[in-house]
């Protein structure tokens, strides 16, 4: 391990992008306590604090706290990944949205343009949305979040906030492009992992005020070892289906007549339904914060974090979500219709529809394990809590994408390792197999 990390920094262009990378998210954290003019920055903090189990905390995790302060980032990533996730939906009804998916690169293009119209237009529509909130709230003591309101404090907020989410969906491009890694899910990712400090002092004064035992937190590391260990084999296993290609003469050569597969991961539709669920099943406790009525207090209640409705709630919207998501971004079809163009087939299954259906039937049977591991991930933390009284400070959602970035990030890295004949970080394993093959 640590002779590649030595090699890391023997190749020029792979220390320039890691440096470059670093640099980038340095500049999001900067920009992540750069506050919005006009707010009460001690009324907000308290209003925030009161707001657990919401969607607002939800949103603010993907900030990196900058939703909590209203920083000139705290809209976060969460446009662009709103609109990435419109158009791929709407690539399935809209036909022309359809073909530009099917045109390789300059189609690609063309559908990163409309993302990034759709993410200034969601942006623009939330910033508005959290101005015209924030004249309404007040603090737990009463003291007002927006002194002085009206429309200049709107449009300052409209413009502030638009531009920094503009500029961070700019910072996650340049990495992509220039850096290593994805660079939209680093900036999420270095969003959550900046809590970790925080989390270790509480974790210290537990321990030094006697609310947690050293066993107990012993115990604890080895639990959330074994977790991130579950959530790294899930996210890498695969169900691998033999595909045959037959020989073909084009012209005086022979061509195919070789094997490979296709590789359907468990975990095909990845954060996306923890993220859908989470979002409705946090709605009712957000809309109980803003509407004082009896009826909503006890919706909230019974849909409130460790409650058995919202547990059932939750774990069936996550079952439905990784059907609906999978079905959206793999189609069968298609499939059975390559293979068949470029005389592919499944041994013992007969090409065309009886090949769509086969594949159709191991991907729903293996979606129906991923959506059971994100279930099992999702309530996990919650119920530590409850019941063992134990801090457990990233939540499922939390781990699942922090390690998926990390295991992305470390498949580039190995893939600039290998090319320059370098031994990579894991040796014969999963993950450089998989890239390598």
């Amino acid at each position: 391990m640590i002779e590649s990390f030595q090699n890391i920094f023997k190749i020029p262009e792979l220390k320039k992008r890691i440096f470059f990378t670093f640099a980038l998210l340095a500049v999001f954290r900067v920009g992540a306590h750069i506050p919005t003019p006009g707010i009460n920055g001690a009324a907000l903090g308290a209003f925030f604090a009161q707001a657990k189990g919401t969607l607002l905390a939800f949103f603010d995790m993907f900030s990196g706290g900058a939703l909590s302060r209203l920083t000139v980032f705290a809209l976060g990533i969460m446009p662009y990944i709103d609109a990435a996730i419109i158009l791929e939906l709407l690539t399935v009804v809209i036909p022309h949205l359809e073909r530009l998916s099917k045109e390789g690169e300059e189609g690609r293009k063309k559908i990163t343009q409309y993302t990034r119209y759709g993410t200034i237009l969601i942006a623009v529509i939330q910033s508005l949305g959290i101005s015209f909130g924030l004249e309404a709230m007040k603090s737990p003591s009463g003291a007002a979040i927006v002194p002085v309101g009206g429309w200049p404090f709107r449009l300052m907020t409209v413009i502030t906030l638009t531009a920094g989410t503009i500029f961070l969906m700019w910072l996650g491009e340049q990495i992509t492009e220039r850096g290593i890694g994805n660079g939209i899910s680093l900036l999420i990712c270095g969003g959550i992992i900046v809590r970790g400090p925080a989390a270790v002092i509480n974790t210290i004064r537990l321990i030094r005020t006697g609310e947690l035992s050293i066993m107990v937190m012993a115990l604890l590391l080895v639990f959330m070892a074994g977790v991130c260990a579950f959530i790294v084999f899930m996210e890498t296993a695969e169900r691998k289906i033999p595909v045959q290609y037959a020989k073909r003469v084009v012209g005086r050569r022979m061509s195919g007549g070789q094997s490979t597969y296709i590789p359907l991961r468990v975990n095909t539709a990845g954060v996306i339904p923890i993220i859908f669920a989470a979002s409705i099943i946090m709605f009712p406790a957000t809309i109980a914060r803003f509407i004082d009525h009896p009826l909503m207090a006890v919706v909230a209640t019974a849909l409130g974090p460790g409650a058995i409705l919202n547990t059932i709630f939750y774990v069936v919207l996550i079952v439905f979500f990784c059907y609906f998501y999978t079905a959206i971004i793999f189609n069968p079809v298609d499939v059975a219709d390559n293979m068949k163009k470029y005389g592919g087939f499944i041994p013992g299954i007969r090409p065309g529809i009886n090949t769509a259906e086969f594949i159709d039937k191991v991907l729903s049977r293996i979606t129906f394990v991923g959506a059971i591991y994100l279930s099992l991930v999702s309530i996990l933390p919650t119920y530590l809590i409850k019941f063992f009284n134990v801090p457990f400070y990233f939540g499922g959602i939390a781990l699942i994408i922090i390690i998926e970035v990390v295991l992305d990030t470390v498949r580039q890295i190995e893939s600039h390792l290998i090319m320059r004949n370098y031994e990579g970080f894991i040796k014969k394993s999963r993950i450089s197999k998989q890239r390598i093959g």
